[in-house]
């Protein structure tokens, strides 16, 4: 294991996001803010709480997912999508460097950027909504596996991008209606039936429901099978990115 060529595109790509801090943390943390103050404050102080949770608080999870799966995909497709625009990515193709160390590079700096923002958000949540959280090993789990998971979707994405329009089509048009309609600001246990039995065909419904259980220990899903679709979800990105390092998909022509 190259532990020098991981380190060197790691650094890299951290070093680019400290340089870019109003777009990559001031933007999204403010944003997150003025939807507390909206919904938190606003809104739920006329609305009921749920499950035995004020509404100011059970949206914290969605927030945070919602910031989470695009600032990975994000960032991880702008990572590596940089050196194929740039002509850069021969160099480090043709470098002594494996396809692992390659993607230990670019997908653990991204998700250790989505990481560090998704704790920031939950640091600037209680600042408007007072909390706890029940099961903080399992909220640090869900959080750095659903970064990993969804770094790698942008990873991919990014190589499979020819012009900077495509890195924003999956993450505008699918990723965050997806979430949205997810459970980010209610329950799905609070949908007619027949849009219960839809949401369930709906993968970011198990990434926020297993993240919410591990706040207050309620959920829509089980967290047992939160966690199980984030691990086959993150195995099917594992297969694809390999079989794109085999074939030289879009990356070799």
């Amino acid at each position: 294991m190259n532990l020098h060529a991981i380190r060197a595109i790691y650094g890299f790509e951290l070093s680019r996001w400290f340089r870019t801090l109003g777009q990559s943390i001031i933007s999204p943390v403010i944003s997150t803010s003025l939807y507390f103050v909206v919904f938190g404050a606003a809104i739920g102080a006329r609305m009921g709480s749920i499950d035995g949770v004020s509404y100011g608080a059970f949206i914290i999870p969605g927030l945070v997912m919602l910031n989470l799966l695009n600032e990975s995909i994000s960032n991880a497709s702008f990572g590596i999508y940089m050196p194929k625009f740039s002509g850069t990515i021969y160099e480090v193709l043709s470098a002594p460097v494996s396809a692992a160390e390659v993607v230990l590079g670019y997908v653990g700096a991204a998700a250790t950027k989505s990481v560090l923002l998704g704790l920031l958000i939950l640091v600037t949540a209680r600042l408007f909504v007072p909390y706890e959280i029940a099961h903080p090993l399992m909220m640090f789990g869900f959080l750095v596996l659903t970064a990993v998971t969804f770094s790698l979707f942008g990873f991919i994405i990014g190589i499979w991008a020819d012009g900077f329009e495509k890195l924003q089509i999956i993450p505008l048009m699918i990723v965050t209606p997806l979430t949205f309609l997810g459970g980010s600001f209610y329950s799905i246990s609070m949908l007619p039936p027949v849009w219960q039995t839809i949401a369930l065909f709906n993968p970011v419904v198990y990434l926020i429901s297993g993240f919410r259980w591990s706040f207050y220990g309620v959920a829509d899903i089980g967290a047992g099978v939160s966690l199980a679709m984030i691990l086959v979800f993150l195995s099917v990105c594992l297969a694809v990115v390999w079989w794109i390092f085999r074939t030289g998909y879009r990356l070799k022509s």
